[in-house]
């Protein structure tokens, strides 16, 4: 290590994540390099009568998984897709139903994060009248959350007999998702104190209710104009993540940098966008993926992916949803 590496932190840290990834880069190729030796090696041997097919099909589907993962891995290339993510859950119209769907796809987004070794924590949460949730907010953090979940930004549709429904008619839901990357102290993120101002609130008070009935709620209010369209925004952040003020008051600044990165991330996309036929790409607020339980069917509009395996989707198996989204449109931004 150079001497005075560690004199100035941030930009320590930085160098850092890139050694990080390059050393993961480094491993992951080492990793694939030796599985295909090995496939190699199990073929001469099949040829030989060594070993029989099941030796070679096993091998094969290593080295394969390995190609595949490194391949998608390679689609992840921008500056924001190591960081890890802010998703956001927001019921829509429709009561009990909407409310029971969000509830359902947060349960979903924390077992796949689950899946993938993340950490995932509940920012805020605000429970339905009765049943499911209005409105939560994760944050996912472990290396490519966002690059991963940037795919979930949409509207999800559930079509389903409703449970809420005495006719047992078939009922159609819908719930907003938003992904930002969770920025850290290395991203350099500009915010002005005299825009902000701070309310606190107790969770049966105003403000709703949490899952952990914290006491120590606090709502950020940033009044935040566009520097490029000149149009003016309130930015409104609630955490109840913990019992400790300062510690919500911390999580709401850290999510509110995020906000205002992922404005700027938004910006350059829009710029980029305008050589572009447009009609094909993902916009904010489309409605990207229908889940239809009766018929074993849950279909992403914009890939045509789709899959019969509902239960499986619904416990977070996510992975060929992401892969096809990726593959698709990643591929497209880096041909252009």
């Amino acid at each position: 290590m150079a001497e005075g590496f560690w004199d100035d932190q941030t930009a320590a840290q930085k160098q850092m994540k890139k050694i990080k990834d390059l050393k993961k880069w480094v491993e992951d190729y080492e990793e694939l390099e030796a599985a295909v030796d090995e496939l190699k090696l199990a073929m001469e041997f099949y040829q030989e009568e060594i070993v029989g097919e099941d030796e070679v099909d096993a091998a094969y589907a290593k080295a394969l998984k390995l190609t595949e993962d490194l391949e998608l891995r390679n689609m992840l290339r921008r500056e924001e897709d190591i960081m890890s993510a802010v998703l956001k859950i927001n019921s829509g119209a429709g009561g009990t139903e909407s409310q029971d769907w969000a509830s359902m796809l947060m349960r979903m987004y924390m077992r796949w994060a689950e899946k993938q070794g993340y950490k995932v924590s509940v920012a805020n949460l605000l429970e339905g009248d009765e049943a499911g949730i209005k409105t939560c907010t994760l944050n996912i953090e472990g290396d490519f959350a966002y690059g991963y979940l940037k795919s979930e930004n949409g509207v999800h549709r559930l079509v389903r007999v409703s449970p809420y429904n005495a006719q047992g008619k078939r009922m159609t839901s819908f719930a907003s998702v938003f992904v930002t990357p969770l920025v850290d102290d290395t991203i350099e993120v500009k915010v002005e104190p005299a825009l902000l101002s701070w309310d606190t609130f107790r969770s049966g008070g105003a403000g709703g209710q949490n899952v952990n009935k914290v006491e120590s709620g606090v709502r950020l209010r940033y009044q935040f104009t566009d520097p490029y369209t000149g149009e003016q925004e309130e930015i409104l952040i609630e955490n109840t993540e913990t019992r400790d003020q300062p510690k919500n008051k911390e999580n709401a600044l850290r999510q509110l940098r995020s906000i205002l990165y992922d404005k700027e991330l938004q910006h350059r996309m829009q710029e980029q966008a305008k050589v572009e036929a447009g009609k094909k790409k993902i916009e904010w607020g489309s409605q990207i993926r229908s889940y239809v339980f009766d018929d074993r069917r849950v279909k992403d509009h914009r890939t045509n992916w789709q899959t019969s395996d509902v239960g499986g989707v619904m416990d977070g198996d996510l992975d060929g949803f992401i892969k096809a989204y990726l593959m698709e449109f990643a591929a497209e931004k880096e041909e252009e």
